[in-house]
């Protein structure tokens, strides 16, 4: 088994290795932030009523197994079949949201459910839209440097955490300002289509994957 100083000695030699390992550490970070972010989200969206902001908090809990399964592929990425898998996990993790967010949003606006205000909610948006998208960016970077297809597919699924928290954000300010209620559920509604159509192009790139093969598509 290899020791811990003869790692640091290939990372140190191999940038791609370097570069996984920081991709590690950061996933490690993520988990900890979206497991919090799950909390808080669901808690505030349920006081204040808003189907976005639930879905908003889901949507963290799944980006917490998306990042376990980076984590795992990076600790395995010489192994044959592991950019492969870790590709079609990272699809699932696409696709649960996209379900969820595509049947719970249409229902919301069909009843015609309004969220209530919440100041609380607005300010934790703001704080967590800046962050999902500074993480976003270091994992894509680190994803080019390192050539590693699933790290590049998480750090899309944490772009599309900022841009969810952000739509979040939006609609209830709109609907404290201007009244538009419907804004919240099409928030949803919109990023449910994005994941779909991310967990699809996922699961295209990993089955056109030779088995040795991992390569980073922005």
């Amino acid at each position: 088994m290899e020791s811990s100083d003869e790692r640091s000695v290939e990372e140190a030699i191999d940038p791609r290795h370097r570069a996984l390992h920081q991709g590690s550490r950061i996933e490690w970070f993520t988990v900890a932030w979206n497991t919090t972010e799950f909390a808080v989200s669901v808690g505030l969206g349920m006081l204040a009523g808003s189907l976005a902001m639930v879905a908003f908090g889901l949507d963290s809990l799944i980006e917490v197994a998306a990042s376990l399964v980076v984590i795992r592929y990076i600790s395995r990425h010489e192994s044959a079949g592991q950019a492969r898998r870790a590709l079609r996990l990272v699809a699932a993790s696409f696709g649960v949201p996209a379900v969820y967010l595509l049947i719970a949003s249409t229902i919301s606006l069909l009843n015609r459910e309004v969220a209530q205000s919440s100041p609380l909610g607005i300010a934790y948006l703001a704080l967590a839209a800046t962050m999902m998208f500074i993480l976003g960016f270091r994992k894509r970077r680190l994803a080019r440097f390192s050539g590693s297809s699933p790290l590049g597919a998480e750090a899309r699924l944490s772009f599309l955490d900022g841009l969810l928290a952000t739509g979040v954000l939006l609609a209830l300010v709109l609907n404290e300002l201007a009244g538009l209620w419907w804004f919240d559920q099409v928030a949803a509604l919109a990023v449910g289509v994005t994941c779909a159509l991310e967990a699809t192009s996922n699961l295209r790139q990993a089955s056109s994957l030779p088995d040795f093969a991992d390569s980073f598509s922005p």
